[in-house]
């Protein structure tokens, strides 16, 4: 069974797109000799580790025995008692840059407790089908696509996991739709093209924008992440569609004005960047 990967990022899915596992680089068969793995934190000394492709090999001696796991590209010191989050197994993985092949290791998000499932760069949070593993799941559910075990998420939700169906921040835009709408009247008031048209000028600033609500996804990474259009921008530039994060739920088709600050070229990792999003929204 051959498997593509397409990450670096997230994590997964990937995740883990600060460096992906290249097309070329994976082919595996089925762990079956494996399953007591499957879905379990990997806790052990780190015995040797080694940097390739975006990822972090570790082999950590467990209560499991000597396991080799792979996170996002992390510093990791030999010796050190580390905790690896659940991950997918995968046997006979092929490493086309170290030039080696595991018999069986498992693609973690990232360490326990280390604040990060992605590396350094990015934060692992709470998506809202469940516990996301990585920023990927989470982002992933965001983007509506699903991994090849049908969860949006969860312990296998891993960047391996995850790799074949991530198409990165594209994938969560909503086609252009029939709407007018005003542009807002306060003093920071821009419409949706003008955000990504000065989105460097605007970079760290307040702004308003009225629109159309067309999606919602709900609590992903602790927030919601809200689509709107109001039918300025360049649907062929995908221009026509901003996110907005924010702890309010507007609801669907709804007409809003939403606050908040605008950043520009905003890169969350895993393929998922925006030119520009506007985070941490209040509905006015």
């Amino acid at each position: 069974m051959k498997y593509t990967f397409c990450l670096p990022a997230v994590l997964a899915l990937a995740l883990f797109t600060t460096g992906p596992i290249q097309a070329e680089e994976a082919r595996q068969a089925p762990a079956a000799d494996s399953v007591h793995l499957n879905g379990q934190a990997i806790k052990g000394k780190v015995v040797e580790t080694m940097n390739a492709g975006g990822y972090t090999y570790l082999q950590l001696d467990s209560d499991q025995g000597k396991v080799w796991v792979a996170i996002p590209e992390t510093k990791v010191e030999k010796g050190k008692e580390v905790t690896a989050s659940p991950g997918m197994v995968m046997a006979n993985f092929e490493s086309k840059t170290l030039k080696k092949t595991f018999d069986v290791i498992v693609f973690s998000p990232g360490l326990a407790g280390s604040g990060s499932a992605m590396g350094a760069k990015n934060k692992s949070m709470m998506g809202g089908m469940g516990k996301a593993d990585s920023f990927e799941a989470a982002m992933m559910a965001e983007s509506g696509a699903k991994s090849p075990h049908g969860s949006m998420g969860g312990a296998m939700g891993g960047a391996a996991a995850m790799a074949p169906q991530s198409g990165g921040s594209s994938t969560a835009i909503v086609p252009a739709a029939e709407v007018k709408v005003d542009k807002a009247t306060g003093e920071n008031g821009q419409t949706v093209a003008d955000c990504f048209n000065k989105a460097k000028e605007l970079n760290n600033k307040t702004v308003q924008v009225r629109g159309k609500v067309m999606k919602i996804s709900k609590m992903i990474m602790g927030k919601n992440w809200v689509h709107l259009q109001d039918g300025t921008g360049n649907p062929m530039k995908n221009t026509h569609d901003l996110v907005v994060t924010t702890m309010a739920a507007p609801a669907k088709n709804s007409i809003i004005v939403m606050e908040g600050t605008l950043h520009a070229d905003k890169d969350f990792g895993a393929g998922y960047r925006y030119d520009a999003i506007i985070e941490d929204a209040v509905v006015k």
